[in-house]
């Protein structure tokens, strides 16, 4: 397999599995591609009609086929001919994470991350609450399911302007925690379990100034808890 040919989508230091079209794909694996460049963009885990009406094909095809696509092609400009397009991508996000003179490469390589952590955070027929140790876990940190939605919900609406609400787990307990901008819990000793993008672009098409009623119908309609509940282990 050449690297160019592939881009890695697990979370840093994950063992867990990311849900794909047909079955499980281990996350320390790579999504094959046929892009060029050092970094591709990998494939949607559902067609762009799965998730509607929650979310629309109109919105996946502006949000993936142009956002997250031009992340992937700005990083490759970026990266090109430098010793980073030959890196891992959680690699290049946690090398120039704090390098001022690299921020578009971390900005670009982050969401790049973000966004194919975000496309397997949900499922069609997803949301409801999650069961076994995920459960027992939310219900230690939040009380109950419910504490675990509002505290999930209005962390979104809390993130001023562009950015992530995600749950997370930190130090063996689960938060909710958000991020602005390009900004995601790979450079923050956190492992990432789930995220809503509450990007306007993610949501203004089907929900215009909405975002409270997506990020629950997020919850309530697409979270994938089998893929949360694997990135916990």
């Amino acid at each position: 397999m050449k690297r160019r040919e592939f881009l890695t989508v697990a979370a840093a230091g994950s063992a867990g599995v990311l849900l794909a079209p047909g079955g499980i794909v281990p996350a320390a694996q790579a999504v094959e591609t046929t892009a060029p460049g050092a970094f591709a963009l990998p494939a949607l885990p559902f067609a762009e009609n799965a998730l509607e009406p929650f979310i629309s094909a109109r919105t996946l095809s502006f949000h993936y086929g142009k956002h997250h696509k031009t992340y992937v092609d700005n990083l490759n400009k970026f990266t090109a001919g430098t010793p980073l397009a030959k890196l891992p991508l959680e690699v290049v996000i946690k090398e120039t994470a704090t390098d001022a003179g690299k921020a578009s490469v971390f900005n670009n390589s982050a969401q790049v991350w973000n966004h194919t952590f975000f496309w397997r955070s949900m499922k069609a027929g997803g949301g409801g609450q999650p069961g076994g140790n995920l459960h027992k876990q939310i219900e230690k940190a939040f009380g109950d399911f419910a504490g675990f939605k509002k505290a999930f919900v209005e962390a979104g609406l809390a993130q001023f302007g562009s950015g992530w609400v995600w749950l997370v787990s930190e130090s063996g307990a689960l938060k909710v925690v958000k991020t602005a901008n390009a900004d995601t819990p790979l450079v923050h000793g956190q492992k990432a379990l789930l995220t809503c993008d509450v990007w306007e672009h993610a949501y203004y098409l089907d929900y215009q100034n909405r975002r409270k009623d997506f990020v629950e119908a997020f919850v309530d309609h697409l979270a994938n808890w089998d893929f949360a509940a694997q990135q916990l282990g």
